[in-house]
Order: C-alpha cells, then structure tokens, then sequence
C-alpha cells in the first residue's frame, strides 16, 4: 500500500504558493530598479536625438540615402511600424520627430509616464523603422525598453506623478478632496482622437498586436481614472490593479531575461572567434580611426599587451558567467560594477556613449535596492544641505537660519546619539 502524503506538508506548499501568488499580484516588485531603466532609456533617447537634430533628415527623414519610397517598400514585406509612412511631408516628419523629443523628456521626469511612455514607443518605433540602418546596437536595446516599459508600473518612485499621488493621498487623509485632474482626461482624449483614425485607417502596421494593446492601455486607463474618481473602494479597480502589477512584473522578468540573452549570446560568440580566443580582439577597434574619438589614450590601451589580454578575456568571462551568477547576489553585484565599467570605457575609448548608456540602463534592473536607497539618501541629503546654505546666506542678522534643524538632525548631535544618513 502506498503512504498517503504528509497533510502539513500540502499545507506548507500550499501557504508557499499564496504567498508567491500574494506577492506578484499586491503590488509592482523592483519599483526603484524600473524607475531607472525609464530614466535612463528615455534620457538616452532624448541626448541621441538632441545631439542629432542638425542631422535629423540625413538620418531619419527626406534627405537621408534610405528614402521614403524604399522604406515604404521594405516595411510593405516586414510589417513594421512607423507613422512616418502616414507622410512623406517634412512638416510631418518634423511633427513627429519634435513629439518623439518631447515624450522623451516627459517620461524621464515621470509626468503621466502612462499616456507618455506610449508615446515614446510610438516615436521610437517610427524613428528607428524608418530608417533601420541607423544605429550603433544601443538603438535595439531602446527599441526594446521602450515597447516594455508601455507595461509596467515605472513611476511609482522618481517621478511627478509620485508627487502628485502623494500630495492626492494627503488630501484625501486630511478629509479634502483630491484636486481637479484636467490634464488627465485631455491628454486621454486627444490620444483616442488619434488612436481611432489610426486604427480604423490601417495606420499600426500589418500585426495584430499593436493596435491591440494601445486599445486595451486606453480603455483600461479611462476607466480606471473614472473609479478612483467616482469610486475608489470598487472591486472593478482591484482587478485591474492587479492586472497593472500582475504586467508590471511578468515585463520586469522579461527586460531581466532580455539583459541575460544580450550578454549570453555576445559572450558565447565571442568564444567562437580567434581573435578572442588569442586574446587580442580588443586590440583592433582601437586602431580604427573611426572608433578612437581620444587617439592618444587609445595608442597607450593598445600598445600594452598585456592589457589588451586581460581586457579580452575579462569581457568574454563577465559576459558569459553574468547570467549564471543571478542566483548569487554577492557575486552578481561584483559583475555588474564591472560590467557598468565596460559600457563606461567603451563609451570613452570607441566613442560609443549612447551604446553604452543605453546598456547601463538596462543593466540597472539587476541593480540592488539597497543601493538605490542610499543613493537617494545621498541626493536628498546633499539637496536639503545646499538649499539650507542657500537660504542660510540670505538670512537676517540674528535669524535662524533655514533648514538648520534638518541638518543638525541629518548630522547628529554629537551626544553619541543616532546620525540619519538617508
């Protein structure tokens, strides 16, 4: 005869499960890791297309070698996204870049991240689809972030609209009522002005998924802006927060696997390749006058064999074990400070620094929230002492000087008491 299983230990497998159901569904994990990848991908779309706005038709728009008609022709076969096919004007060309500029800014400073973070992957699709031949790697990787981070929840922390639902939250606690929202419903209506033509008009390319999740992104955005407003306590606004976290952080484990594939698959073809496996791969982009913006630093990087092994084998080694190293924090904090100072030193000796930023931002997924804490004690902190100086220099004689409790209470009292370091 069999022997029937333990009934606690059902019940504990049981009580693992809810908790990790509990978990993923309460509430949106990595809440600070996410604010940096937005601030990041969007401050690096933002730097690229300042720096190449005297350039812009030459990369993107009427003036460029890949023109209107070819990409019109190779987005017929691949049914790619771009709303620059809508026209081949240069004022719609000009619209759309300017939109692309300005949903960039938005959605790093976090001001409705939702409505401008879809935005911003509209802009980037149809920058980059018009013209696929422009790039240097980190634009796959912005391609990438900007259609996930249309899915999570990445500006709960870092942002305007964590200060604006934190003083909603006050008011409601203090028994006011939360201030008139006009931006919000605006910004909805006009994006349905837009949203529909578009549809309706075959406007989103040839797959099915785009329109499809725009639709539900808008719909599901108008409603739930009308219960919190009409009724907040509803069962209906439950739900989709728990779909909203239930997407936020199924995408956040996407975004991960998507970084470890990146380093995985660049590793392991540079195994396959002789001049990595000799140890001199580095050695030859530093000769290229088009990658050596700083060619005095170059020559001395190159003309030391030695370095130029231990910086080859280093990078095949950090870039192939980081993916197994996840299941240790220790270890996998050490490679990635080592990997952030990889994507620094491209950036400085191949002049690659959007490449590189757009891969630090996506490495900070991995990024520890402890750290990040103490890294926003350290901003808040040196905020708060240099408005207090500010002030302080335009007091009163005799006057106290502003800020000047925080700060003793920030520095201690030299009782031996507890000092607050953020």
């Amino acid at each position: 005869m069999s022997t029937p299983a333990p009934v606690g230990g059902a019940a504990s497998v049981g009580r693992s499960l809810a908790r990790a159901v509990q978990r993923v569904t309460a509430a949106p994990l990595g809440a600070y890791q996410s604010a940096v990848v937005r601030i990041g991908v969007s401050a690096t779309c933002l730097l690229f297309l300042l720096r190449e706005l005297p350039h812009r038709h030459e990369l993107y728009g009427p003036d460029g070698p890949w023109s209107w008609d070819m990409a019109r022709r190779l987005i017929t076969n691949n049914d790619a996204f771009t709303v620059l096919m809508w026209s081949d004007s240069t004022a719609w060309f000009e619209t759309v870049y300017a939109l692309t500029l300005v949903s960039a800014a938005l959605l790093m400073t976090g001001w409705r991240t939702r409505a401008t973070s879809v935005v911003f992957m509209v802009g980037v699709l149809s920058l980059q689809n018009r013209s696929i031949f422009m790039g240097d790697g980190g634009d796959n990787v912005i391609h990438l972030m900007a259609v996930y981070l249309v899915l999570t929840r990445c500006a709960r922390v870092w942002s305007l609209d964590a200060r604006r639902a934190s003083r909603e939250t006050a008011c409601l606690a203090e028994g006011g009522r939360p201030p008139r929202d006009v931006a919000g419903p605006v910004l909805w209506v006009v994006l349905g002005c837009v949203l529909l033509p578009a549809t309706f008009m075959e406007g989103l390319g040839g797959t099915w998924w785009l329109p499809s999740l725009l639709w539900v992104l808008w719909l599901g955005n108008g409603v739930r802006w009308v219960l919190v407003r009409r009724a907040p306590d509803h069962e209906l606004r439950a739900f989709l927060d728990v779909l909203a976290n239930l997407a936020h952080n199924a995408t956040l484990f996407v975004i991960m696997a998507e970084v470890c594939l990146i380093y995985a698959t660049a590793g392991w073809y540079k195994i396959q390749g002789s001049r990595w496996q000799d140890g001199t791969a580095v050695y030859y982009p530093l000769k290229l006058d088009y990658f050596t913006p700083w060619t005095g630093l170059s020559g001395l990087v190159a003309s030391s064999a030695l370095l130029v092994m231990v910086l080859t084998y280093a990078t095949v080694i950090v870039q192939v074990a980081f993916p197994f190293t996840l299941f240790n924090r220790r270890v996998k904090n050490v490679l990635l400070v080592l990997m952030i100072g990889e994507h620094a030193g491209i950036s400085v000796l191949l002049g690659l620094p959007f490449f590189s930023m757009a891969m630090i931002a996506a490495d900070a997924v991995f990024l520890p929230t402890v750290f990040l804490l103490w890294l926003e004690g350290r901003v808040l902190l040196g905020r708060r002492l240099l408005f207090s100086r500010t002030a302080g220099r335009l007091r009163l004689p005799g006057q106290r000087r502003a800020g000047q409790d925080d700060e003793e209470a920030l520095r201690g009292d030299g009782s031996g008491g507890h000092t607050l370091v953020g």
